[in-house]
């Protein structure tokens, strides 16, 4: 699946206020491929992919994802917006599933209600999806009876349920006690095995080294340092980056 660049962003500028988070972003994504976004609280990792995903509407720049393309100097309406938001689907630190949904209704919903899909369809594949996390005996449980961990593997099978050409996961396992982040990081590492491609901002650094194929080092809101996780990861080129990844990796 390789090869082809699924995603292209290109001068990606965004400001909140007076303080403009990022300044000038640049980068592609091959398809079938895991791109790691490293960086500093601020940095303007969440941002770049809430930008991706049409939560947030940059200043300027382009984004192409598949066949979408928005150049945002123009302005795009709702409509646009929503045409880019079908190319993705975002896993987020908290889980945000409906609490008065069972977990099989977090994860057919969106298909049924925003897509449109045949239910009895939907409901097959979500099920399917639920076995494929390790939630096959959870379906009719509600978000409250989970584990932290549990609920965001259902996060991560309402995302997939969705089809999207792109999974975005904005720090999915930060929220999580220590001893749970390992079953996200398995679902995760499957997945990409699978060939999903992925854009990951993450402080896991060892799984970043082990899944990523290409690393993006954040900071002040531009892409600082960016190539394959030996490189940027094992041996950076920017003094920035090595002061960033001593702490996280020796916080003591």
């Amino acid at each position: 699946m390789s090869g082809s660049h699924l995603v292209e962003v290109t001068g990606l500028h965004k400001r909140f206020g007076d303080h403009e988070v990022l300044r000038g972003i640049d980068f592609t994504i091959d398809a079938g491929t895991v791109t790691v976004l490293i960086g500093s609280s601020g940095s303007g990792k969440t941002t770049v992919l809430r930008c991706l995903n049409g939560l947030e509407v940059p200043e300027e720049g382009r984004v192409r994802i598949a066949d979408v393309t928005l150049d945002f100097a123009t302005r795009p309406g709702k409509r646009d917006l929503g045409r880019l938001r079908a190319q993705s689907a975002m896993v987020f630190q908290a889980h945000n599933l409906f609490p008065h949904l069972s977990v099989l209704q977090n994860v057919t919903i969106g298909p049924t209600v925003v897509q449109r899909r045949p239910e009895a369809e939907v409901r097959e594949e979500a099920l399917r999806l639920l076995d494929q996390v390790g939630l096959a005996d959870k379906a009719g449980q509600h978000p409250f009876q989970l584990s932290g961990g549990q609920q965001q593997r259902v996060g991560i099978a309402r995302a997939l349920a969705q089809r999207p050409q792109l999974m975005l996961f904005d720090e999915p396992t930060s929220a999580l006690d220590p001893e749970l982040v390992g079953e996200v990081l398995a679902v995760m590492r499957d997945l990409a095995a699978e060939g999903w491609t992925m854009a990951v901002v993450t402080h896991e650094i060892r799984f970043a080294q082990s899944v990523a194929d290409q690393v993006l080092f954040l900071d002040g809101g531009v892409v600082l340092e960016h190539g394959p996780p030996a490189q940027v990861l094992a041996d950076p080129q920017q003094p920035r980056t090595r002061t960033f990844l001593k702490r996280i990796l020796d916080p003591i």
